[in-house]
């Protein structure tokens, strides 16, 4: 049994579904990276479209993946040896196969976190800010993003820790996160916050990758913003303003889709497509042998 904490605003901004403590300090992991992107934007990155997606994106390590941080990189006069991320292998199986197939070994830019670090590159050149030492949290690129967290989520960052991919990791809580998606795609159209909703959901398997339950989600829903964190973490919204987040309390990643969706429905949001995506199949022996299901929200 998975037991999730679930906070879901509606339209008018009130909570429209609270459950478990989610006024205590949490860890989005990655669903704060359109928070990141944000900043990025905010202080010059010249991103647009695919590339600004990319910039916020956990992706699968597909080609164009690949290509589009290599693009980011070039574009502002460096290469992959300036990233700063683990080296790792593409969260996509066939395009890890083919990694291995033509290169023999892990590298920084197969890193599902590589467009974010090369997006933080090309801030740092057109500010003129130090490369080498982009992830420290006294870094200006940090700062900034620090600020813009604290603005965006209402609330003050209470720790910093450190993410998957090295990059500081601000906590907050659970509804500040929600809070700050509903505020995304509610801002004003060209602003630098739906500069980054829009490009994320218009080019949903950027942020992702081409079958990733987060670009299916937003395909299936018009308008709606999703991003996934590590240890099974959720944040969503959508442009009439409804908004959630969503932690699977032990980190059960096999719980964390079928969650949110029964959240997306709380919150009236709700798509024929998301019916594949409420449970999670169980298999034994390579078929279908269970599934996991929501008991209640």
């Amino acid at each position: 049994m998975h037991r999730a904490r679930v906070h879901v605003i509606g339209a008018d901004g009130s909570p429209a579904l609270v459950r478990g403590d989610t006024a205590s300090l949490a860890s989005p992991r990655s669903a704060m990276k359109p928070l990141q992107a944000l900043a990025m934007v905010r202080a010059g990155l010249p991103l647009e479209g695919e590339l600004l997606a990319l910039a916020a994106a956990s992706h699968s390590g597909e080609s164009f993946h690949v290509d589009g941080t290599r693009k980011i990189l070039a574009g502002a006069g460096l290469d992959e040896s300036f990233l700063r991320c683990p080296e790792d292998l593409p969260l996509d199986e066939e395009a890890s196969r083919q990694v291995l197939r033509q290169y023999g070994e892990a590298r920084r830019v197969f890193m599902n976190c590589s467009g974010k670090h090369a997006a933080m590159l090309a801030t740092c050149v057109v500010n003129g800010w130090p490369v080498d030492d982009y992830l420290h949290p006294g870094h200006p690129l940090q700062r900034a993003i620090r600020a813009t967290v604290e603005e965006l989520t209402g609330e003050r960052v209470a720790a910093t820790g450190v993410d998957g991919c090295g990059a500081p990791l601000f906590f907050v809580s659970m509804a500040a996160v929600a809070r700050a998606f509903r505020r995304l795609t509610l801002a004003p159209d060209g602003s630098p916050e739906r500069r980054v909703a829009d490009a994320m959901r218009a080019h949903p398997e950027w942020t992702s990758g081409t079958t990733r339950a987060e670009a299916v989600l937003m395909r299936a829903v018009p308008g709606l913003l999703v991003k996934s964190g590590a240890e099974a973490f959720d944040a969503f919204a959508d442009a009439e303003g409804r908004a959630g987040a969503v932690k699977i309390v032990d980190g059960g990643g096999r719980a964390r889709v079928p969650v949110t969706v029964a959240a997306l429905r709380a919150a009236g949001i709700d798509a024929p497509e998301l019916a594949g995506l409420a449970t999670t199949p169980l298999f034994g022996g390579g078929v279908p042998v269970g599934e996991v299901r929501v008991h209640a929200v």
